[in-house]
């Protein structure tokens, strides 16, 4: 059965930092692209960051120079380190694991106060 679990969200000052954590099991993460996405009261779901297979990533534009995507295929996990936190930032945030099926987590709630 697979299972894709995020952690680490929590409630930051602006200019603050956190790093989210997407845990998978029942599968072999390093064969998948994961992506990072995030989605606001009122608005719609958007992705902030993927990362391949190969490690190659890619970051919206609006979190670039801010936010960081990385993986570790030996414990199966994806990181999102998020710095310069600002209130907009303030979402859901979700791991989507792709190839051919996706899957998707619950969501960890990100908070930044200004």
């Amino acid at each position: 059965q697979v299972k894709v679990v995020e952690s680490g969200g929590g409630l930051v000052q602006a200019g603050g930092s956190l790093k989210l954590t997407c845990a998978a099991s029942g599968l072999t993460l390093s064969s998948y692209l994961v992506g990072w996405f995030r989605q606001a009261p009122g608005k719609q779901r958007e992705k902030v960051a993927v990362i391949d297979s190969f490690g190659t990533t890619d970051v919206a534009d609006s979190v670039k120079g801010r936010f960081t995507i990385s993986r570790d295929n030996g414990v199966n996990r994806v990181y999102l380190q998020m710095n310069s936190l600002k209130p907009e930032d303030t979402a859901l945030y979700y791991c989507r694991l792709h190839w051919g099926t996706e899957y998707w987590g619950q969501g960890t709630q990100v908070t930044v106060s200004s």
